[in-house]
């Protein structure tokens, strides 16, 4: 079995460590030498990404395709990509998952979403998902593809969590009462991949995140007592201090349900609420 992946990074990283053991071989695109380097290191098939013929080549050989790539305001890029090489090679992959964001939903105060919720994107980087999501699943009717959504939230493991900004001192706790945010753990990420892989849906759409929204400045606070430091102070929620990246974060609040993926994948996350997956990032040494 062979999987291809249009923009190898964090997620899809921790999805060929899933994959690769069963015996699946990895093949994912880059876009200089330097990228190719990366992708060999750690046993993937570098592929260009500007080689037509030879993503052609892979879509006639991988049984699954995961785009990761951000959508930009001309349109998801894995998209022309890899559709005409797709045609061109007469391709019918068992399964494309692109992977999407839990901000088509907006804010809703709190409230929970789930997958049926009217998409109501508040940010340009959140309506060019609901975009990209409609035009991939628009080329999977057109085509008889296979074609999943999978909306995320945030998301953490080794390396990128509450510990690194606390110890580089970036960590901050801002106060938001009644804000809370969804989360997931990049393994739970790629075990639910994995789940719809192996139960492929034309069309299917998830939510995949943890079981407990919570707010970040606990979040932050938790890591901090799991370090053995003293947390952060909190600070009032001031959008116009913000970065743009927190001004989009913190002006948006739900609660994520995950019942479709449990009930129709079987997926349950090993790490049910943030607690959980930072006191086993720390054991592992992150």
């Amino acid at each position: 079995m062979r999987l291809f992946v249009f923009g190898y990074g964090f997620s899809a990283r921790a999805l060929a460590r899933r994959l690769v053991p069963q015996g699946w071989t990895v093949a994912a695109t880059f876009r200089d030498e330097g990228g190719a380097a990366r992708l060999a290191a750690e046993g993937i098939e570098p592929v260009p990404v500007a080689d037509p013929d030879a993503i052609a080549a892979e879509m006639g050989r991988a049984q699954a395709i995961l785009t990761t790539a951000p959508p930009t305001d001309q349109g998801c890029p894995a998209l022309p990509a890899l559709v005409r090489p797709m045609a061109r090679a007469g391709a019918f992959p068992d399964w494309i998952g692109y992977l999407s964001t839990t901000g088509v939903y907006g804010d809703r105060r709190g409230g929970w979403v789930f997958e049926q919720s009217r998409l109501a994107a508040q940010s340009t980087e959140g309506a060019r998902r609901v975009a990209a999501e409609r035009d991939w699943l628009e080329v999977g009717r057109g085509m008889g593809l296979t074609v999943t959504i999978h909306r995320l939230p945030g998301i953490y493991g080794p390396g990128r969590c509450a510990f690194d900004r606390l110890r580089e001192g970036r960590a901050r706790r801002v106060a938001a009462p009644g804000q809370v945010f969804s989360r997931i753990h990049v393994d739970d990420l790629a075990a639910g991949l994995e789940a719809s892989i192996a139960r492929p849906r034309a069309g299917g759409i998830y939510n995949l995140c943890d079981d407990e929204p919570a707010p970040n400045s606990q979040v932050v606070a938790y890591a901090a007592r799991l370090l053995g430091m003293a947390p952060p102070p909190e600070e009032a929620l001031d959008l116009d201090a913000l970065t743009p990246a927190a001004r989009r974060f913190y002006a948006e609040t739900k609660r994520v349900s995950n019942a479709r993926v449990k009930a129709e994948l079987g997926w349950r996350p090993q790490y049910p609420t943030y607690r959980e997956g930072l006191a086993a990032i720390l054991a592992g040494g992150g």
